[in-house]
């Protein structure tokens, strides 16, 4: 992993944080209700979309105060995109947009296939370019990498240069695979998570984790 921030690398930031533990942990619990998972979910999107966007670019302005000129900044153009994975990743839009009202939203549908773990792409409502757009990736859970590798790639293809995914939960394989399919790019990656968990299973199931991020989310068992 890396944190040198050099254009071809991948940033790696684990959100070590209290109160991101706290709700984790307590999203962890097969005893946590959906209600609770989803509202937990929308929560620590929130914190994690806050470190996500620290270097978020910004154009300085001038507003009149009540009392006087203040020197501030506001979000540069063209509008950030959010690109929540389906299914699961839908339920990480709210948290997202909460912190950042103003950006524009595209959905990306993959599948893994259980068997052979690779993602294939059955839909998709982006912008035909992302040429200067920073796009965030929300998808719950980075376990063998394949789904948000083929969603990064697919990003790429339309022009996006800076892209920034952010997971609640990863595994190192997940990571590893990220770093090793990027190594050379051009593009800007960042990875912000939550949590760093212990190993994948033999079924790519990420240990300890929190079970099917979607299935909780939406009340499947």
């Amino acid at each position: 992993m890396t944190y040198d921030g050099k254009v071809g690398t991948v940033k790696i930031h684990v959100a070590a944080h209290p109160l991101i533990t706290h709700k984790v942990t307590i999203l962890r619990d097969e005893k946590t209700p959906s209600s609770i998972f989803r509202e937990l979910i929308g929560e620590i999107v929130t914190l994690l979309a806050y470190e996500a966007t620290r270097d978020v670019k910004t154009v300085p302005v001038t507003v009149k105060t009540p009392v006087a000129m203040a020197q501030g900044a506001v979000m540069a153009k063209p509008d950030a995109v959010v690109i929540p994975i389906l299914r699961a990743g839908l339920g990480m839009l709210e948290g997202m947009v909460r912190l950042m009202p103003s950006v524009q939203v595209g959905f990306l549908g993959m599948v893994r296939d259980e068997k052979t773990l690779q993602a294939s792409t059955y839909a998709n409502r982006l912008p035909q370019d992302l040429h200067g757009r920073e796009c965030f990736i929300l998808d719950p859970m980075l376990a063998t990498g394949g789904t948000l590798i083929a969603a990064i790639h697919y990003l790429v293809d339309l022009g996006a240069t800076d892209i920034t995914a952010i997971c609640i939960l990863s595994s190192p394989e997940g990571i590893a695979a990220i770093e090793k399919e990027f190594q050379n790019s051009n593009t800007n990656l960042t990875l912000v998570t939550a949590a760093l968990d212990e190993k994948l299973n033999e079924k790519g199931y990420i240990v300890p984790g929190l079970g099917d991020a979607g299935d909780r989310l939406y009340g499947v068992v």
